[in-house]
């Protein structure tokens, strides 16, 4: 690639980011090494290319996100997506306990005779 000696246009590069454009892709557009970019970037702006790029993307996640809230008002699949996404929401999973006899809880001195009684018990079967 060619060395690069103007100015970078830094709204083609918000645009880029806003539509979520890898530094990579971006450089490749500008016809430019990414290591240059980043480098020109730092130089123009104060910011390495990851730093300008979460301030820059940012209002297209928003935008984004947005938009799933407003499908989710009229599609049940969204709903459900943006609930488990944003409150928590999660499939309500069935657990069915076969043996309730067990104490999970029980001190050193009570496990002892637990086991015990077990071993009693598996004995005379």
């Amino acid at each position: 690639m060619a060395k690069y000696n103007q100015k970078l246009d830094l709204d083609k590069i918000d645009k880029l980011c806003h539509i979520q454009c890898t530094g990579e892709e971006i450089a490749g557009i500008l016809d430019m090494d990414y290591d240059t970019l980043n480098r020109k970037l730092k130089q123009e702006t104060g910011l390495k290319f990851t730093e300008y790029f979460k301030k820059k993307s940012a209002g297209r996640k928003a935008s984004l996100r947005r938009r799933q809230f407003a499908m989710s008002e009229t599609s049940p699949t969204m709903a459900i997506w943006v609930g488990k996404q944003y409150l928590g929401q999660r499939d309500k999973q069935e657990i069915e306990q076969t043996n309730t006899n067990i104490d999970l809880k029980l001190d050193k001195e009570a496990r002892k005779a637990r086991i015990a009684e077990l071993e009693q018990k598996r004995k005379s079967i």
